[in-house]
């Protein structure tokens, strides 16, 4: 049984298109953890910027790192944008002396030495993916399997996520 309730989402021709498109090209395989955001690491209590563990594994692979990256900005705020852009994560990447989107895809980029021709679709890739899991769990909180209230919302966080990636893959082309 699906998570769907009211039909397809709005612009699902075009996000169609897009699972249609050509995949950019791979770089090299890697470790992908599949779900690398902010709440899945811990930082160094002496050394703030350093990364001490990274946590919640079962989905890692081995793939394409970019669509580690292209999920993790998905999670990833800044100012300007919509409240309901991001995941489950709050707003602190919004807030001063956090990277934008843009820098943290150049750090990436100059400590990696990829190619970030192809994120974008990454990027658009993980915002449905993202939106899916949400849809899934506001579909459980709709039907009563969970009573927890922080999942009261999902259903509007959902249609901002598929909107935001169908904004992306408009101006991609």
């Amino acid at each position: 049984m699906g998570a769907r309730q009211d039909g397809r989402p709005a612009g699902h021709a075009k996000a169609s298109r897009l699972a249609l498109a050509p995949l950019p090209r791979s770089p090299k395989a890697t470790l992908v953890h599949n779900d690398f955001k902010l709440d899945n690491i811990m930082l160094d209590a002496q050394r703030p910027g350093a990364i001490a563990a990274v946590l919640d594994w079962e989905m890692a692979t081995v793939g394409d790192p970019l669509f580690d990256l292209g999920c993790t900005l998905c999670y990833w705020t800044q100012a300007g944008d919509p409240e309901m852009r991001g995941g489950a994560l709050s707003g602190i990447t919004a807030g001063p002396r956090w990277f934008t989107r843009a820098e943290l895809v150049a750090r990436y980029a100059e400590k990696s030495g990829r190619d970030m021709s192809g994120l974008g679709y990454y990027e658009v890739f993980g915002l449905f993916k993202l939106g899916v899991i949400l849809q899934q769990i506001y579909f459980r909180y709709h039907r009563g399997q969970t009573r927890d209230e922080r999942f009261r919302d999902f259903d509007v966080r959902v249609r901002a996520l598929m909107g935001a990636a169908v904004d992306l893959a408009e101006r991609l082309g």
